[in-house]
């Protein structure tokens, strides 16, 4: 524990500031926490950045892009949604879930960045690695873990993609992610400082539960659950500090229990926020949409408060996840 937070917690030994210090020494040791080696990558490496085709949405700019990935011959698809004005612009990185075909891509959060993108915002959505098309089902147990910690780096160069972009604020910067995007979005968040906050929809705490509903199981599964438990969000959710986290459930999800749910709140650094909403896993209700659209508001301290958007099926219960 550093020597600045001891001088917090002292100062806070006499019976009227117990809460206080008991506080100041769980974001003391939140601010300490170690964190993971896994994600680090040549940050001087050129990002290639394409544009592929450009069009206007609205008062935005729309661009189809790609970036280097990890690799030297990997590509990240993505889209920009870019604000007209010479900023500073706010921005947002968006990681899709898995789910229904049609919006287990980049596609997933389009609606919300070009709303967003009437009140300044810049926004990057990615096209993570689960957008294959069967890629639950062809993947493979012995290559979770090293293609977990690529989608990390990618998630990283994503952000450099993002703070690339003219006029961005790097001091204004967002994560939004649901089910894997959230929990890939935790391990970026780790060991990446530059969101200063994160909006987490439907995640779980661990990996393996997920990925062991393949299937086809591994030959070893005790050995494979300790493999990737290094990479569990709930262990990771603490490194998150300082920046604030808005925890995002759905109270009919077939995918997330409330106990595993509550996991992830309770780990979660302050100042947080969680809400449960009348929905499946998919979310996307009017609900969720809109209190994701006031936190980011606050949050990014945007110029004017967004207005309500609604949802395309505002107040319906979005379709179950196919695993």
């Amino acid at each position: 524990m550093t020597a600045a937070c001891l001088g917090t917690a002292s100062s806070g030994l006499r019976g009227r500031f117990l809460k206080m210090l008991a506080l100041s020494l769980l974001l003391c040791l939140a601010a300490d926490a170690p964190r993971p080696t896994w994600f680090e990558y040549d940050r001087a490496a050129p990002l290639e950045l394409t544009v592929v085709k450009e069009a206007k949405k609205g008062t935005a700019t729309v661009k189809e892009v790609t970036f280097a990935g990890r690799g030297p011959k990997d590509r990240v698809t993505a889209t920009l949604v870019v604000a007209d004005g010479p900023g500073p612009h706010p921005a947002v990185l968006y990681v899709h879930w898995l789910g229904e075909p049609a919006t287990t891509n980049r596609t997933e959060f389009f609606k919300e960045a070009v709303g967003l993108s009437r009140f300044g915002v810049t926004s990057l959505l990615i096209d993570a690695m689960w957008s294959a098309s069967g890629w639950f089902s062809k993947g493979r147990y012995e290559d979770d873990f090293d293609a977990s910690v690529k989608q990390v780096v990618e998630i990283r160069k994503a952000l450099d993609a993002l703070a690339a972009q003219p006029g961005v604020d790097p001091k204004r910067v967002a994560f939004v992610g649901h089910d894997f995007g959230a929990m890939y979005g935790v391990l970026a968040g780790a060991v990446d400082r530059r969101p200063k906050t994160y909006v987490l929809m439907a995640g779980t705490a661990t990996f393996h539960e997920w990925y062991l509903l393949r299937k086809e199981q591994p030959k070893d599964k005790a050995a494979y659950v300790k493999q990737m438990e290094p990479l569990d969000p709930v262990k990771w959710m603490g490194a998150l500090a300082p920046a604030s986290v808005f925890l995002q459930f759905a109270d009919k999800d077939r995918f997330v229990p409330k106990e595993e749910a509550q996991q992830l709140i309770d780990a979660a650094p302050s100042p947080k926020l969680s809400r449960f909403y009348a929905a499946q896993h998919g979310l996307g209700t009017s609900g969720d949409v809109n209190e994701r659209f006031r936190w980011l508001s606050k949050e990014l301290e945007l110029p004017a408060n967004p207005l309500p958007l609604g949802a395309p099926d505002a107040g319906k219960p979005s379709t179950p996840a196919v695993r």
